[in-house]
């Protein structure tokens, strides 16, 4: 996670009404996931993503997992709360 992210976004993106608008399950980051994010990011300020529980067993597969998506679909991580990513596109 970037400090040189914009504070609005920050706000946008820790903003209650903003859901969770991508599922990662078991397949992990597979093709189709990195397709939607792009997707979702082209039409949106911030994407929350959640990973499905049980997909990995430790912090730092869990960040590695979150990590990859964002270096694949060129978009950054702006924060990470549990199980829910939250990227942006600048």
């Amino acid at each position: 996670m970037s400090a040189d992210i914009p504070e609005h976004i920050r706000k946008i993106a820790h903003d209650r009404s903003v859901k969770v608008s991508l599922r990662i399950g078991r397949s992990g980051v597979s093709e189709s996931t990195v397709e939607e994010l792009n997707a979702q990011l082209s039409s949106r300020k911030v994407v929350k993503a959640k990973l499905n529980k049980g997909i990995v067993v430790d912090r730092e597969s869990k960040s590695a997992l979150f990590e990859e998506l964002s270096q694949k679909t060129k978009s950054r991580l702006v924060d990470v709360r549990g199980n829910v990513a939250i990227y942006w596109r600048p």
